[in-house]
């Protein structure tokens, strides 16, 4: 079985779907691995890498997707590369299914078995393969990062002859998996951090890691299988924006976290919250390529509000590049390894498996995932 990996468009990607040492444990297994020269230019890491983790390097791309079974990548497909796939071969990426309907009609139509990392159910089983939580996790941790580096203050208290230097306030909404890792870095960075989710059952993630959970009446509030937040009512964002207004008021550093699966995230932070900031504070919108949290972030850019910045970083796992390609990595072999058939040296699709039955977008020429067929 022919495992391929093209190299992702620079321009917009740093990182890299496998990293050698991964490389290495898939060719252990019995795969055949062929890279695309020039796999690692980003992070530094040379053809010679991967030929020594035992694959093979393959200078022309065309010959690299028609000798696919198996195409492993970060991003979707370009129109170029779907035309290129080998008929009946699976692809495993990112794949925007919500937002991406040609792409997985035409990926149908091309009999391609498409595999959405999306799509990765969040359960137990599934946890060493859930992409989107790994790399949300990063998110968190670099958001701190650049908040810390855009501000011009010091994160932690110190005590000095010249006088006391009070900690600097970070006000993280959203505890998900990527506002848990912001709250732990901006606590270890010395910060005093207050945190908000709608979920209830966030309250305990926030305070065990030293933070301040603020709490707000909202009603009914929830979340869904998938462990993300339900969508709020219009009364209910209401008082929860009256509220978050004084914590934003009084923090040096706001991050925003909060998206809804498939959907439009949620506006939170609006202009007249933006207004009453501190000039010279900081907001991070994590949530920003998928139509933002922030009123007036701009996806790829920073931009200034009365004194306040307003960070709207696209692809923030890329700012740890290296990290953020190794723990995709591992999550992509972790799926592989879940189906490999240690006899035939195969990746096995089984389609009544919970965890394929979840992720599988397109297979035998049609679209198959229950969400998407037939939508219009």
């Amino acid at each position: 079985m022919n495992i391929v990996i093209p190299k992702e468009n620079s321009a917009v990607e740093l990182r890299v779907p496998m990293l050698p040492s991964v490389v290495e444990k898939l060719v252990k297994k019995g795969a055949k691995v062929f890279v695309e020269s020039g796999l690692g230019d980003t992070l530094d890491i040379k053809d010679e890498d991967y030929k020594k983790a035992g694959a093979t390097i393959e200078k022309n791309r065309k010959n690299l997707f028609a000798s696919g079974d198996i195409v492993l990548r970060i991003r979707k497909p370009e129109t170029k590369d779907l035309s290129l796939l080998k008929k009946n071969a699976i692809h495993v990426s990112f794949l925007d299914p919500f937002n991406e309907k040609k792409l997985i009609d035409d990926m149908a139509k091309k009999n391609v078995s498409a595999i959405s990392m999306e799509m990765i159910p969040r359960s137990t089983r599934a946890q060493k393969m859930d992409a989107l939580s790994s790399q949300a996790s990063l998110s968190g941790y670099a958001a701190v990062i650049v908040a810390a580096d855009a501000i011009q203050k010091i994160f932690p208290m110190m005590m000095t002859p010249a006088g006391t230097i009070q900690p600097c306030k970070v006000f993280v909404i959203g505890a998900g998996v990527a506002g848990l890792q912001a709250i732990a870095t901006a606590k270890r960075l010395g910060a005093k951090v207050d945190a908000f989710d709608t979920r209830p059952v966030a309250k305990n993630d926030v305070l065990s890691l030293g933070a301040k959970f603020v709490e707000i009446d909202l009603g009914e509030t929830g979340q869904t299988a998938q462990g993300y937040a339900k969508e709020l009512t219009k009364e209910q964002l209401n008082k929860q924006r009256e509220v978050m207004k004084q914590y934003c008021a009084q923090a040096d550093v706001v991050i925003t976290t909060a998206q809804l699966f498939g959907r439009k995230a949620p506006l939170i932070v609006t202009k007249d919250m933006v207004a009453a900031m501190k000039p010279g504070s900081v907001l991070v919108d994590l949530a920003v390529e998928s139509g933002g949290n922030v009123e007036g972030a701009v996806a790829g850019k920073t931009v200034e509000r009365g004194g306040v910045k307003i960070i709207g970083i696209k692809n923030m796992p890329a700012k740890v590049a290296l990290n953020a390609s190794l723990m995709y990595s591992n999550n992509l072999f972790n799926l592989l390894d879940e189906f490999w058939n240690k006899e035939t040296k195969k990746f096995e699709l089984k389609l009544d498996d919970d965890i394929i039955q979840s992720c599988l977008i397109t297979h035998a020429g049609k679209i198959v995932h229950p969400t998407f067929a037939g939508k219009k």
